[in-house]
């Protein structure tokens, strides 16, 4: 149960003694752990500005990391009062925070691709899981049902059983996966193992909860390479969406 704190307040800047592990949702007043929280500061223009790397200078306010706390946030007037003083807040804040998140997943994406953790196109990802070195399906969002259905009997083939399950990422777009990745026409992909991977799949996470208005419809857990950590980035092959 989260713990209710009495009034919103302000931190005093980036890496500070109070930053702490946990801050207090300036909307619900809910304190939360700060990885489950956006940070956002007032730039030199009085523009509110959302720090996702919590590193900007200057007394930050934290939100709740969903698209829908933004939004009424902006309805609410959270930010002018949080902040105590008139502040610019673009209308179109929420959708300027998740744009920056999926060029985040982007950028770890291409870094793991730079590092040799990332594996493209059907036949590459389907030979990675016979060999058994994927670690991570990857699907274009707008990707069509067929390669998917293909590749996860892959997966059950060569690892067998819900206990070879491996995390599925559809976070992106075909678009923004060749973006990504600095080819055309990307509809799947597959981590490999490897420390570059970390990032890819936490940034997923905190898109994906960012997106999900209300955050318990993606607590479905997810084993990767031994370790528990929450699936809200991944489908688990054995779920069905609708």
């Amino acid at each position: 149960m989260p713990v209710i704190a009495p009034a919103a307040d302000l931190d005093d800047g980036p890496r500070t003694a109070r930053s702490g592990t946990t801050r207090m949702c300036a909307l619900t007043r809910e304190v939360e752990p700060v990885e489950a929280l956006i940070r956002f500061v007032v730039g030199p223009d009085d523009q509110v500005v959302p720090d996702l790397k919590r590193r900007l200078p200057g007394r930050g306010l934290w939100l709740t990391a969903s698209r829908a706390a933004v939004d009424q946030a902006l309805r609410k007037g959270i930010f002018a009062r949080g902040f105590r003083r008139k502040v610019a807040a673009a209308p179109t804040l929420a959708a300027d925070v998740e744009a920056l998140m999926v060029a985040g997943v982007q950028d770890a994406l291409a870094m793991a691709a730079k590092a040799g953790q990332v594996v493209a196109g059907f036949a590459k990802v389907e030979r990675a899981i016979a060999e058994r070195r994927a670690v991570a399906l990857i699907h274009a969002a707008d990707g069509a049902p067929d390669g998917r259905r293909k590749l996860e009997a892959a997966v059950r083939h060569a690892f067998g059983g819900t206990d070879g399950d491996l995390p599925v990422i559809e976070a992106l777009t075909s678009a923004q996966l060749d973006l990504a990745l600095g080819r055309s026409n990307v509809i799947h992909a597959a981590l490999t193992a490897g420390p570059a991977n970390g990032s890819v799949l936490s940034r997923c996470q905190a898109l994906v909860r960012y997106r999900t208005d209300a955050g318990e419809k993606s607590r479905a857990r997810a084993t990767i390479k031994g370790d528990e950590t929450d699936g809200s980035m991944v489908r688990p092959r054995t779920v069905e969406h609708d």
